[in-house]
């Protein structure tokens, strides 16, 4: 019985150590979101230095990146959209990173294929260079 009582003291103990606030998985899920942006950045920077020969891909790259950022953001105002403080409740700020965070990846990793190339052959391939 004593050794039931004390794993349960033990287990509770080891909850109490690993719980955040709201407030610090607010920040944990916005710090989370930042990271994926700077890499979104980095890979975007990165298609414009390999590509720089080709204007009229970059002309158009540019324009879909920045209709991209259009659709992200009317896509959050759709999940979130504006209402009266509080109507979320405090998880909202983690929810809005959240997904934010994941519209990002989704984008990042969309982009990658101008970066990585694809294997050749692939008589789609449009303007992705191929792997070396």
């Amino acid at each position: 019985m004593i050794r039931v009582f004390f794993s349960l003291i033990l287990c509770c103990t080891s909850i109490l150590c690993v719980a955040q606030s709201q407030v610090d998985m607010n920040l944990d899920a916005k710090k989370k979101f930042q990271a994926a942006d700077k890499e979104l950045n980095a890979t975007y920077q990165q298609i414009l230095k390999d590509y720089s020969k080709d204007p009229v891909f970059i002309a158009n790259f540019k324009k879909a990146q920045k209709l991209w950022v259009q659709f992200r953001d009317a896509e959050m105002k759709a999940k979130y959209p504006d209402r009266e403080p509080g109507y979320y409740g405090s998880v909202q700020p983690m929810c809005w990173s959240m997904y934010l965070t994941e519209l990002t990846i989704e984008r990042t990793t969309k982009l990658k294929v101008w970066t990585t190339g694809i294997e050749e052959g692939d008589v789609c391939a449009g303007t992705v260079k191929t792997k070396k």
